[in-house]
């Protein structure tokens, strides 16, 4: 598991799925409606992803039935970066700018004005 800070809404998947298998997860059902369940069936395209054992821990992690998965992308950015992808490979696997993949890298220091 990398540094890199994981957002409250994507902690569930992460740390039940682990790094790697949850940036798939994300990649693959992000800004969708799955069903998942304790006893879910062998077709299910969750299931196929990520195995059994896994959809049951994330069943009882989240919860069961179905609800839409978040996209999670300037998370998933920050973690590409970590394994040394550049700016315009991370773009092109999220689909989006790289505009937008540097707005999600620059550091978050100072952007909070001071109250007093």
């Amino acid at each position: 598991m990398t540094a890199i800070k994981i957002p409250a809404h994507i902690q569930p998947y992460i740390e039940t799925l682990g790094e790697e298998l949850g940036v798939k997860f994300l990649l693959s059902f992000g800004g969708s409606y799955v069903h998942i369940s304790e006893r879910p069936q062998e077709r299910s395209p969750v299931v196929a992803l990520i195995g059994h054992d896994k959809t049951v821990a994330l069943a009882k992690r989240l919860m069961t039935g179905s609800f839409r998965v978040p996209t999670a992308k300037p998370f998933i950015a920050q973690v590409f970066r970590g394994k040394g992808w550049t700016v315009n490979m991370i773009a092109r696997e999220l689909h989006v700018t790289d505009v937008s993949v540097r707005g999600w890298l620059k550091p978050d220091l100072g952007r909070q004005l001071q109250l007093l």
